[in-house]
């Protein structure tokens, strides 16, 4: 199997889009590969998670509260050997936070020979901003949206002092994702190599 993956990550039933774009080892644990989509798309690492392909197989941060029996501890699983149980769509499910159950479909866009120059993870591409944490689930986002956009609507003032002003939809921050990559590769040097 190739050195690395180029997968795109779209967050679920959202407006406007939210999307990025990464490239990591094949060989990353699941649980690291967790770590990477909380940077790339912003969020705060501060719930559950799980990786699903079908309805058959999960992987996650195993929790007696959440986890059944069929899922598998993520942080002594890799990518590759999720990739193995993918079908001709090349996708899986990542969800995050059980409560407001953010369900993001990661595709495999391609794999491909690690660029030695390239420091593994990176981020190739950013669309929209991520939505703020305890905001209610997609709903919520939407309902949040809403709210901040109409200085009448009457959540207006509520949304505004709960997330602060100036949220806005469209906007990302790629160089901070990139720093935010970069560091979390620095600490991971020896566990993130291309090779599996």
């Amino acid at each position: 199997m190739p050195d690395i993956a180029r997968l795109s990550i779209r967050l679920d039933d959202v407006d406007p889009e939210i999307l990025r774009r990464i490239e990591v080892p094949v060989g990353i644990s699941l649980a690291d590969l967790h770590a990477v989509i909380q940077i790339a798309m912003g969020w705060e690492n501060a719930h559950l998670y799980a990786f699903h392909v079908g309805r058959n197989l999960s992987w996650g941060e195993l929790d007696p509260d959440w986890s059944d029996d069929a899922t598998r501890a993520a942080k002594t699983a890799t990518l590759a050997e999720l990739l193995i149980h993918l079908k001709r769509a090349k996708v899986f499910q990542y969800v995050y936070d059980f409560g407001d159950d953010w369900r993001h479909t990661v595709k495999l866009e391609a794999l491909a020979e690690a660029d030695p120059s390239a420091t593994y993870p990176c981020l190739l591409d950013a669309v929209g901003a991520c939505p703020p944490e305890e905001c209610g689930g997609p709903c919520g986002y939407a309902h949040f949206l809403e709210a901040i956009a109409d200085p009448s609507h009457e959540d207006h003032q509520e949304m505004i002092a709960w997330h602060g002003p100036g949220f806005d939809p469209g906007a990302v921050d790629a160089t901070k994702i990139h720093k935010a990559l970069a560091k979390f590769a620095n600490r991971r040097r020896g566990k993130l190599k291309p090779n599996p």
